[in-house]
C-alpha cells in the first residue's frame, strides 16, 4: 500500500516531507527518474563502493519479494555447433 508525502514550497525550491519510515540519515540524496516515478538514494561519496548495494542488503527484502518464484522462461533447444 503506498504512502502520501506533503509537497511544499520552501523558499525557491519544492520539498518532500517524508513518512517517518521512509526518511534517510544522510546529508545528500541522489535522484533519478524512471517514466513518472522519482527515486531518491543516500548520495554515495567516492571511496565507499559497493554502499548501495551493501545498504539495501542490510535492509533487506519486501515481503513479497520472489513471492511466486523466478518464473524463468522454458529452456531453448539449441543445435550443437562449435565455431572457428
Amino acid at each position: 500500500m503506498p504512502h502520501l508525502a506533503r509537497v511544499f514550497q520552501s523558499g525557491n525550491s519544492q520539498a518532500v516531507r517524508l513518512p517517518e519510515e521512509f526518511r534517510f540519515n544522510v546529508e545528500r540524496v541522489e535522484i533519478t527518474q524512471e517514466g513518472d516515478a522519482l527515486i531518491l538514494r543516500p548520495h554515495v561519496e567516492a571511496g565507499e563502493p559497493w554502499s548501495s548495494l551493501k545498504t539495501a542488503l542490510t535492509r533487506g527484502m519486501s515481503e513479497d519479494f520472489m513471492e511466486s518464484g523466478r518464473e524463468q522462461p522454458e529452456q531453448q533447444e539449441r543445435p550443437d555447433t562449435v565455431f572457428q
